[in-house]
């Protein structure tokens, strides 16, 4: 894990207005020294979509979801056809990736923080509600600079560090397995415990040899 990775869930922009705002959130991110990572836009790979986003999500420290529309519905029907059918208007929602990532950030316990377009129906993960930040904002650079946005990015930042340092703390010695102890051995030590093995075996031996000889 890269303690400076950050996975990023954002669809494909579609309009000016869209890529304006994914690249702020991506420069924002750069500026607290945080690398933003996003499978299609700065990271590529030649494996199947799923497996390079899980790939790539394993080295990282957090994840970011910018939920903006992908499809528009003018007018629609909810439940059409039950008891509880209703009109909608005006139905904007996102990539259903967004969804995904968010699932397998929070399976995996990276820090999330959820920024999503007024007026979307988002649903699911992307609700608030949960054991993460949602942000829900104008898709305008200035939106980034506002006191709660500075303030839930801070904390959010700050797991997002925590948790990648609890990962980094080392073993205590009964929780290392014996190549792991090894490996942190100086040569010196090293020699030292394959001297006194070497013995502890030649006097092994010798034992069962006067023992099973008498």
């Amino acid at each position: 894990m890269n303690e400076r990775s950050i996975f990023v869930s954002v669809g494909s922009t579609a309009t000016d207005q869209q890529e304006i705002f994914v690249r702020a959130v991506e420069e924002r991110l750069r500026s607290e020294g945080l690398i933003p990572c996003t499978v299609g836009r700065n990271t590529f790979s030649a494996d199947a979509p799923l497996k390079a986003i899980v790939d790539l999500m394993d080295k990282c420290a957090g994840a970011v979801v910018i939920a903006f529309e992908r499809m528009y519905f003018p007018n629609g029907i909810e439940k059409r056809g039950g008891p509880n059918q209703l009109s909608v208007t005006d139905f904007k929602i996102p990539t259903p990736w967004n969804q995904i990532e968010a699932a397998m950030a929070q399976s995996r316990g990276l820090p999330l923080l959820v920024i999503v377009e007024k007026g979307i129906q988002c649903g699911g993960l992307l609700e608030p509600g949960y054991n993460w930040y949602v942000q829900k904002v104008k898709l305008e650079a200035t939106e980034l600079n506002s006191n709660q946005f500075n303030g839930i990015l801070a904390d959010w930042k700050h797991r997002v560090l925590d948790a990648a340092g609890k990962l980094k703390q080392p073993k205590s010695a009964s929780e290392l397995t014996i190549a792991e102890l090894v490996g942190t051995m100086k040569p010196s030590q090293l020699w030292s415990l394959l001297g006194a093995l070497a013995v502890l075996i030649a006097g092994a031996f010798a034992l069962g040899s006067k023992l099973f000889g008498a």
